[in-house]
């Protein structure tokens, strides 16, 4: 039976990012919505389901495809909504892995940990809320999707 699912997802800029830990946070936010994911676009034939994404324009452009690479609908969202979160993320992303480098306190850098998740689901109720109607989404599926469009904003 189809699922309301990702299949697979392309990222078509996908060069190398700036640090060893944003590229790996990227891979694992990949691999974990792979693994297990909630994506159902209303009014589409049922799943699996393709996605590009790719920012365009100060847009975040969800290209989703059937199984078969069909293009079925793209959603654009502008970017400005989540423009002072991405940012304040990339913040707190620098700061733990600078914490981590330099063997910083324990408590420290759970501190900025517990910052990083805050931002993080910040950014994913933003994201689920902007898709509200179009595309239904389980919590982890948005924190997983936020990750790349911070990964992919990180390059701009």
């Amino acid at each position: 039976m189809p699922e309301q699912r990702l299949a697979r997802i392309h990222l078509p800029d996908a060069a190398p990012l700036p640090s060893a830990y944003a590229e790996a946070d990227r891979r694992q936010a990949v691999k974990d919505l792979l693994a297990g994911n909630r994506f159902d676009p209303k009014g589409l034939p049922q799943g699996p389901y393709a996605l590009q994404l790719v920012l365009r324009d100060g847009r975040l452009i969800l290209d989703i495809r059937d199984n078969a690479d069909q293009p079925l609908r793209a959603i654009a969202l502008a970017l400005g909504p989540f423009r002072r979160i991405i940012k304040d993320y990339h913040m707190i992303i620098e700061a733990h892995e600078r914490a981590v480098s330099e063997s910083g306190p324990e408590a420290r850098v759970q501190a900025i940990d517990m910052g990083r998740r805050g931002l993080h689901n910040e950014g994913a109720t933003l994201l689920a809320e902007r898709l509200a109607g179009k595309i239904e989404l389980d919590f982890e599926t948005a924190r997983r999707l936020f990750t790349l469009v911070c990964a992919m904003h990180q390059r701009i």
